[in-house]
């Protein structure tokens, strides 16, 4: 299976998408969901999340070496002898090399239990005992056996398949040797397991990587297990052991050594604890050393590394401690020279939390060249940016800071929009969407999400890089992303205005973007005038209740505005228009009928549009429609929004 991109700062909207639980073929009722890391946007595959249980449940338990030599010797017999003896040839040598390894016994003892503790489909009670069994045999040997592969899957299915106490006890007798295991091929595996599932071990397992940290993180088969233990897995104080090796070892030796609890608490602060009462040579030391380390793995982006959430977490401490610094020409220059250390993978840093805001950072601070380079860097990969959550939000301080609007249109706005048929089917993708048109709105952006995106601004104001009048950057950005949203739901808005998330996505750019809407209201009135009420396996448009909203909103002008009671007209669009061509195109049966079924307070608002600002022979057709009979069975009716309908009625015929 799999792992994909992961759980990160919750960003839900209120047309969030529900959980998702991953589904175990008879798991362990003691056994936590594994979680997920967050997935670069770069990502190409999945080999940087393979799965921990891809070795656990291989078939074959034999030694690779030895089954190929056992097939050369097979295949020599061949040549002279039947097969029924190059057979035999094959698993004599088996055997006989076999017999000579170390724990021979234990293991073929080991490997008959556990192909009857790893079956799929057996009952709980059955899968205790073989584990139990299996831990009679390797009890005491753990340590012995491990590093082979095919032994580390013996061992991988009893933390798998056993109860807490089990999973600590194998943890218990590993100690010592998690160092050398993480930075195997197979025995990996079981490392990560045991950090997940034994939290009282956690900590102790973790502290045998210290002062290593940097070195397994540049490692082949190390790196994914540090990466899963930070983002996953550790609390506060757990993360802080890992991230300690970033300060260089002069913060390890002498800042957090005593392990009292006064230390723990200063640890969990992370470069803000181990500074706060450092000297000011020593400060510069470890920031010195901080930005040797980030370094490293900049220059090292071959080994994966740098997609981190540990790395990134590392690089926003070092920003957030030489933004605090007094001297505005020493904080120039670090920053300066951190930003071109990492410049060139800037597009591997989005998809995690610091790593978003680090970006975003060098966006509000940096110059017109750093954020043309910085755009360039994420252009290849902006539909993916847009379904992140995090990463979506350099995008948003993209369009806020830059003001290059004709940058933003070629590089950002016309990837979006020409993604849009994509984008709309997911909360990331029309919250992309709808950011260039209605940015920061409260309607489609929780005040939590605002209150990220804001963080920003003063950074922005201080730096002075920005120029541009705010309201003049939204309004060409606004006109940048219109003239695409308005040619896709030009093509496409019958089928989208159906859609739950594309009718919001809908009616935002009728109301807010600026152009020709013809082509959009068309489409959207040749829906609305199919036969009312429409066939069972396909609803009318006015019976859905998102659908009817959008018909509701575009005949007001505008949204209601709970602060004043009223509704909020606006300024770029006019009902009027919309209320004669509704007229017009959907015509008096299929209005009548939607009058008398679902449709009552889309009706009520085209006869209030038509009384307010209709032209004469528009009301005159209408009130013709609305004769004595037709309001007489709309007054015998029990249907919903009646008295409203009949009020504005009888406001038209007066």
């Amino acid at each position: 299976m799999a792992k994909e991109s992961a759980q990160k700062r919750p960003a839900k909207t209120q047309d969030g998408p529900p959980s998702k639980k991953i589904q175990l073929a008879n798991p362990s009722k003691e056994r936590p969901a594994p979680g997920k890391r967050s997935r670069p946007i770069t990502a190409t595959n999945d080999s940087d999340n393979s799965s921990e249980d891809e070795f656990e449940d291989a078939d074959d338990g034999e030694d690779v070496e030895d089954v190929m030599e056992a097939e050369a010797v097979g295949k020599k017999a061949m040549n002279g002898t039947a097969v029924r003896e190059s057979h035999k040839a094959q698993k004599a040598l088996l055997n006989e090399r076999k017999a000579v390894k170390p724990h021979a016994d234990l293991l073929s003892s080991a490997k008959r239990i556990w192909n009857l503790a790893r079956q799929k489909n057996i009952p709980e009670p059955e899968r205790r005992k073989h584990v139990q069994d299996l831990m009679n045999v390797i009890r005491g040997n753990v340590k012995d056996i491990v590093f082979k592969h095919d032994a580390s899957r013996i061992v991988q299915t009893a933390v798998k398949y056993g109860k807490q106490d089990v999973r600590d006890e194998i943890a218990e007798e590993l100690k010592g040797s998690y160092m050398e295991l993480v930075q195997r091929r197979y025995s990996k595996f079981l490392v990560g397991k045991l950090i997940r599932q034994c939290p009282a071990h956690r900590a102790s397992v973790l502290l045998e990587f210290q002062g290593n940290v940097m070195r397994l993180l540049l490692h082949l088969e190390a790196s994914r297990v540090i990466a899963d233990a930070y983002e996953l897995y550790g609390n506060a104080y757990e993360r802080s052991i890992l991230l300690r090796d970033f300060y260089g070892k002069e913060a390890s030796l002498f800042s957090l050594t005593s392990g009292s609890e006064a230390d723990k608490e200063r640890s969990k602060k992370g470069l803000k604890g181990v500074l706060e009462s450092a000297q000011c040579e020593m400060r510069r030391r470890v920031l010195a050393s901080l930005k040797d380390n980030l370094v490293s793995i900049f220059n090292n982006s071959d080994k994966g590394a740098v997609t981190h959430a540990i790395v990134h977490h590392a690089l926003w401490e070092y920003i957030t401690e030489i933004n605090s610094l007094e001297d505005d020409a020493e904080q120039a220059k670090l920053y300066r020279e951190i930003f071109d250390s990492c410049q060139d993978v800037i597009a591997e840093m989005v998809h995690t939390k610091h790593g978003s805001r680090v970006v975003r950072e060098f966006i509000a601070r940096g110059t017109a060249k750093d954020r043309k380079h910085i755009v360039k860097a994420l252009k290849p990969h902006i539909e993916r940016i847009c379904l992140d959550d995090e990463a979506q939000l350099v995008l948003f301080t993209a369009l806020d800071c830059i003001d290059d609007t004709k940058l933003l249109a070629k590089s950002i706005l016309t990837e979006i929009t020409s993604k849009a048929a994509t984008l709309y089917r997911t909360p990331q993708g029309r919250r992309s969407l709808l950011y260039p048109i209605v940015p920061r709105s409260r309607r489609h952006f929780t005040p939590a999400q605002i209150a990220v995106m804001s963080e920003t601004d003063e950074v922005k104001a201080k730096a002075g890089m920005s120029k541009k009048d705010d309201e003049v950057r939204r309004e060409e950005v606004r006109k940048a992303a219109g003239e695409g949203l308005l040619e896709w739901l030009g093509r496409s808005g019958e089928e989208v205005v159906r859609d739950p998330g594309g009718s919001l996505v809908v009616c935002e750019v009728m109301l807010y973007v600026e152009g020709d809407k013809t082509a959009v209201m068309e489409s959207l009135l040749k829906a609305a005038a199919s036969p009312y009420p429409g066939k069972s396996e396909s609803s009318h448009p006015i019976d859905l209740p998102h659908t009817a909203r959008v018909y509701k909103n575009l005949l007001q002008g505008g949204h209601f505005d709970h602060s004043s009671s009223r509704i909020s007209r606006s300024p770029f669009f006019s009902p009027s228009p919309f209320a004669s061509q509704f007229v017009n195109t959907v015509g008096k049966d299929v209005t009548v009928a939607m009058a008398k079924g679902n449709g009552a307070f889309v009706v009520a608002e085209l006869l209030e549009r038509v009384k307010a600002e209709g032209d004469e022979e528009t009301k005159r057709e209408v009130r013709e429609w609305f004769g004595s009979d037709v309001k007489n069975e709309m007054a015998g009716s029990e249907m919903k929004g009646k008295k409203v309908l009949l009020e504005k009625v009888d406001a038209l015929l007066t």
